[in-house]
């Protein structure tokens, strides 16, 4: 059974398009209806859909990548903020494409593995003690960019909090402020941006166009009508 609230927030965290924006309805009634999700939380997330459905589609891409491929510290690559650039993080990367191999899951997309919206659709189609174990093992790093996301007074915000009691994880004030020990980075410092992300691009699957998540597939299985436009290109690279 797959669990629509995981497919919604993966929805609603992935680059803004046309065809999310016709679908936010749906996607903010999906998550309004979950009582796993505190009563401020499931209307904060109403606001977000909302305003999701509404923006201008431009300034919603430019404001998404602003925030999530030009901010390090808030890189929707979940080991990005574990290993960051050591060896590590290759093998942990192995490891979870074997974690969705084993459950049935082959990854196309262009995205990273532990991109969190790939990460959620995965988890959506997981029994539900699998799924809130795994949030659960993520849930410092998921305080940490909700959080920061505060901080710069984010509507985004609100997916992290859901995210977080989903988990049924509460991070101790320690942990929590050594993920936050790292300053937040300029978005605008354009130089450092690049000599910070220059590297290789790693695309995974047999489709590096298919974007991530596959937003018509994920809208086919919450029964919610896809345009037929295309998103628009997003105006940077956006691999890890």
């Amino acid at each position: 059974m797959t669990d629509r609230t995981l497919k919604a927030l993966s929805l609603m965290l992935s680059y803004p398009s046309t065809e999310l924006q016709a679908a936010m309805p749906e996607i903010g009634t999906v998550l309004a209806n979950d009582t796993r999700i505190d009563p401020g939380t499931r209307a904060a997330l109403q606001t977000l859909a909302d305003a999701l459905a509404q923006g201008d589609i431009y300034d919603l891409q430019e404001g998404y990548v602003m925030l999530f491929d030009r901010s390090r510290t808030l890189s929707l690559n979940l080991f990005e903020h574990v290993h960051g650039e050591s060896r590590d993080r290759g093998g942990a990367m192995v490891s979870l494409i074997e974690t969705y191999r084993a459950g049935g899951v082959e990854p196309a997309t262009s995205e990273l593995p532990d991109h969190l919206p790939v990460l959620l659709e995965f988890l959506s189609t997981r029994p539900g003690a699998e799924a809130q174990d795994i949030l659960s093992d993520a849930a410092h790093i998921l305080d940490a960019l909700g959080t920061r996301l505060e901080r710069r007074e984010s509507g985004y915000a609100c997916v992290f909090r859901a995210l977080s009691q989903l988990s049924g994880t509460q991070v101790d004030a320690e942990t929590l402020a050594e993920m936050l020990a790292q300053p937040d980075d300029d978005p605008t410092d354009l130089e450092a941006l690049d000599a910070v992300w220059e590297e290789t691009e790693v695309t995974f699957g047999p489709d590096p166009n298919a974007g991530c998540p596959q937003v018509r597939e994920m809208l086919a299985d919450m029964d919610v009508p896809a345009s037929k436009s295309k998103p628009a290109p997003a105006p940077m690279n956006r691999s890890a």
